[in-house]
């Protein structure tokens, strides 16, 4: 498949880097020229500068294939396919491969810059977690080893970058939005606190389409911020405000590195060495676990800064149709906390939505395109929606739009948690859409109401004959949750619902997913 360019943007100055992206001037004029070097970008600009404007489309090296781009294949899979390609390919292939935009890039794109140094972050990559962050930390540590010999990988330039939100406001210019309310979904025997957030967006001029995500920069618990404040045997008043958007939920290299440089206590120079070389150790510890490990010395404050790094966004999936809400945008979110090694934990975002920040004041926000993830255009179509738990949030947004937009294909949901009584979220809206006839179907699951558990991937092998009548009619089918166990679980569900109602073979059940999910209509929002 050749790819194309608009040859709008030839006609222009050579830019490939959006401004939008988390790099210097410098370093997006180095990378635009190297990239229409390694393209043949300026050959192409020339000649369409003599050619009328919007002459059609112009042909450029054919596409590289990426075996491993596939978010089915385990890690271990993908590092094997890219063992023999340059730097910045196996970078890519230690991704989650989702293309999902979380990290401000894509996955090609993310890769080339961490391979190109103008991206020092190795951690943006939220739906890869702690596995994705060990592979790419591992591979910058080996490329920099080779570099030391001369042997480094080289890189391979062919990258294609993440949108960016209509609007002025972006992932580096976020907009001050107004918190309007933060009410808990769940009841008061569940063991869970799920929030529903509404935020004010007025004055933004910010649109979002459904499927897309909600970017929010949290900033950190005073209490957390006071600890290590205290544990660097720092006095300043304003100290804790130095710490607000610094990620205090991992310890970092340069902070070991940092200890083992100035510990002289033989046995505690060993501990943190052998916590810096096995990254089960340094990714089980936050950055007030670390220093409050080490009882000989403590870190300077100022040092500390500049060991730790900047907190990155939390993405949200939106649960809101701007046609019903406009000038708003509204979130479901479960709040975090738990205890570990004898402390109380909590998640950065999720609490500050869910009980640090008063209503009426301010969050930083950000809109962040999804790849394809929303309703059919063709709204005539059936759509099948499995949404536990939190997974919920965008299939509110789909029934709101659906109803809006007075689309006439049917709309079936999945939904499952603990308990019917405490954690059936969206009880009232789901019901009230079902009685209205916007809701089709709707099929619950909730795993404690019974002495054996039932997930949503249970309740689809029950309906399996009737999904696959509306996956031949046309049908849309969308998950949306966790990537580790649900979304998994869903996919083998779906992969045995098509081989049995469509008397198939594994490998022909196989291709036709496969085929779903080529036509855009097996779609994954999984974190």
């Amino acid at each position: 498949m050749n790819k194309v360019l608009d040859s709008a943007k030839m006609l222009s100055a050579v830019s490939i880097v959006p401004e939008s992206a988390p790099f210097s001037a410098e370093q997006r004029a180095w990378l635009n020229g190297f990239f229409a070097g390694m393209t043949g970008l300026e050959e192409i600009r020339d000649a369409g500068e003599s050619s009328a404007a919007g002459a059609g489309v112009a042909e450029v090296e054919e596409e590289e294939d990426f075996p491993w781009h596939d978010e089915s294949l385990v890690l271990e899979d993908r590092m094997k396919l890219a063992e023999d390609r340059p730097y910045n390919r196996k970078l890519m292939a230690a991704m989650a491969q989702l293309d999902c935009g979380s990290c401000g890039y894509l996955c090609e794109s993310y890769s080339y810059a961490i391979a190109s140094g103008a991206e020092t972050n190795l951690t943006l990559c939220s739906p890869g977690g702690k596995e994705t962050a060990r592979a790419v930390k591992k591979l910058v540590k080996l490329n920099a080893a080779q570099s030391d010999a001369g042997n480094a990988g080289g890189l391979d330039a062919n990258v294609a970058t993440a949108d960016e939100a209509s609007s002025g406001w972006s992932r580096k210019n976020p907009f001050p939005a107004t918190l309007i309310s933060s009410t808990k979904l769940t009841g008061e025997t569940s063991a869970k606190d799920v929030r529903h957030v509404e935020i004010d967006l007025a004055g933004s001029d910010l649109q979002y389409d459904v499927g897309d995500a909600l970017g929010v920069y949290p900033t950190n618990c005073p209490d957390l911020m006071q600890a290590i404040v205290d544990a660097c045997g720092e006095s300043a008043e304003d100290a804790t405000s130095f710490l607000l958007t610094k990620d205090l939920t991992a310890a970092t290299d340069e902070l070991a590195q940092w200890y083992i440089d100035h510990l002289i206590d033989t046995n505690e120079k060993k501990k943190a060495e052998a916590i810096l070389a096995d990254d089960d150790a340094i990714d089980d510890m936050d950055v007030l676990d670390f220093i409050t490990s080490f009882k000989t010395i403590a870190i300077p404050f100022t040092d500390l800064l500049q060991c730790i790094d900047e907190l990155n966004p939390r993405l949200y999936s939106i649960a809101s149709s701007l046609k019903k809400h406009p000038g708003q945008v509204h979130l479901t979110v479960g709040k975090v906390s738990y205890e570990k090694n004898g402390r109380f934990r909590k998640g950065v975002a999720s609490t500050m939505l869910a009980e640090r920040i008063p209503v009426g004041d301010a969050l930083n926000v950000f809109v962040q395109p999804s790849h394809g993830f929303t309703v059919p255009a063709n709204k005539d179509l059936p759509i099948i929606m499995v949404g536990p738990g939190t997974g919920i949030a965008p299939f509110v947004s789909f029934l709101q739009e659906r109803e809006a937009t007075q689309a006439a294909g049917d709309n079936w949901l999945f939904f499952g948690d603990q308990k019917s009584e405490s954690d059936f979220l969206y009880r009232d809206m789901i019901q009230d859409y079902l009685q209205r006839g916007v809701l089709k179907k709707l099929d619950t699951a909730f795993s404690r109401d019974q002495e054996f558990k039932i997930y949503v991937q249970d309740r689809m092998r029950e309906q399996g004959a009737e999904i696959y009548k509306w996956l031949e009619a046309g049908g849309h089918f969308y998950v949306c949750g966790d990537a580790s166990r649900m979304a998994k679980d869903v996919d083998d569900a779906l992969h045995e619902i098509v081989a049995q109602h469509g008397n198939m073979s594994a490998d022909q059940a196989t291709e036709y997913v496969k085929q779903l999910a080529s036509d855009a209509r097996y779609q994954r929002d999984v974190y």
